[in-house]
């Protein structure tokens, strides 16, 4: 009885043993440790450059006034339709003279009366021209019978024929003086308009007329500058006019580290723009001329301005106009079914790039070889083939042959 209790003890501390071994085996045996994992795949990738834009058009025209006058009250909105030389955009009259001080009208009304004055001398002058031209043809007409007669000598016949052309021509200089007198009283009663001499300037002929201003170019109104009756000076600005259908075209402000990798011809995404779909571009021209601004955090850089043209059909982008905000996406590489790997996959090895590759359940160091990088994914050369799997994020106590296992996110 004694030996079957010793021996069940036995039995029963031995159990004991090996179950306390087994539980401190379980939880100190290296477990794999959790990691995060991408793989490598073949797929088009790009690299681009992205870059708030604005939206503008390429030839917009500005209505400005052709002469100094009262603009009239404009009656178009921005978004009517214009077609060049036939829509009237806006209306406008002569500018009133200024009105006249007592000296300068004094001045003024003098200047009238010397010119009635040499008004009076020139008719004058012109009748007396046409006494000595009568005179004159009266001679020359007896002289001519004298000479038929052979009383008078031909010599007499030719003076009297010079005086006669002489007292002619006087008559002639006497009526132009007259013309110039005329234009003279006109000038110096111009001088005396003002405010309240309506009745003078529309009795010497210049009351003021309507003006119409005809659009420059076909398109819409796209904004109206100044809208209520004023006076402008000629050359004020009034509206601005644009195809905004056919002539639309996005321009980017790019840092200039970014400008120089950008070419005349690269392919260019337009996106969140309002629309339900991408756009597609083309960079027309990249200006060879730096501007300095400044961003929200105050640093200073160096922006250099793109122009992008449009090469989706204007319907695709029926809703967008001058100024407003897109998103772009210029294509400066792009490469089709090549390889690619996470971004967040690559370290530096001493000078190479590394990734850690997965082998059964184990981390092995790889050197690899990479073309251009976005940020996001890179090209692969050579080191990897599609479908390896790579650790993403890896950690500086990550090692060569070290247990692994993908981390499940629940």
């Amino acid at each position: 009885m004694a030996k079957a209790k010793k021996r069940s003890r036995l039995i029963l501390t031995t159990g004991t043993v090996l179950l306390v071994a087994a539980a401190l085996a379980v939880a100190f045996w290296p477990k794999p440790t959790m990691v995060d994992m991408g793989e490598v795949t073949r797929d088009t990738m790009r690299l681009t450059i992205d870059e708030e834009g604005r939206t503008r058009v390429r030839d917009a025209y500005i209505v400005s006034t052709p002469v100094a006058g009262q603009l009239q009250r404009v009656e178009v909105e921005p978004g009517d339709p214009v077609i060049r030389g036939e829509t009237i955009v806006a209306h406008m009259r002569p500018t009133n003279p200024a009105a006249l001080d007592v000296r300068t009208r004094e001045q003024a009304q003098a200047a009238v009366d010397a010119a009635q004055a040499a008004l009076r001398v020139a008719r004058a002058d012109l009748n007396a021209a046409l006494a000595n031209r009568d005179l004159a043809e009266s001679e020359l007409a007896r002289t001519e019978q004298l000479v038929e007669r052979g009383i008078s000598s031909k010599a007499a016949l030719d003076r009297a024929r010079q005086t006669a052309r002489v007292r002619v021509a006087n008559v002639d200089t006497a009526e132009a003086a007259i013309s110039m007198r005329e234009a003279e009283i006109a000038n110096a009663q111009a001088q005396l308009i003002s405010f309240d001499d309506k009745g003078l300037a529309a009795a010497i002929g210049t009351a003021s007329d309507d003006i119409p201003l005809y659009a420059p170019a076909d398109g819409r109104i796209m904004r109206v500058i100044q809208q209520s009756e004023t006076s402008l000076l000629a050359g004020s600005p009034i509206m601005e006019i644009g195809n905004i259908a056919n002539d639309l075209e996005v321009v980017v402000e790019l840092l200039s580290t970014d400008a120089v990798q950008v070419a005349q011809g690269d392919a260019v995404i337009i996106a969140d723009w309002g629309g339900s779909t991408e756009l597609t571009g083309e960079v027309i021209r990249v200006d060879p001329f730096g501007i300095t601004q400044f961003s929200a955090l105050g640093v200073e850089e160096q922006r250099v301005n793109a122009t992008v043209a449009f090469t989706s059909p204007s319907a695709d982008y029926a809703g967008l106009g001058h100024g407003f905000r897109v998103e772009t996406k210029i294509i400066v590489w792009e490469a089709e079914d090549t390889l690619i790997v996470p971004a967040s996959a690559l370290f530096r090895s001493r000078d190479t790039w590394a990734v850690f590759v997965v082998e059964d359940g184990a981390a092995r160091l790889r050197t690899i070889e990479i073309g251009p990088n976005n940020g996001i994914e890179a090209q692969v050369t050579t080191g990897l083939s599609e479908g390896d799997r790579v650790i993403l994020y890896p950690s500086s106590g990550l090692s060569e042959g070290m247990s692994v296992a993908e981390r499940v996110i629940n």
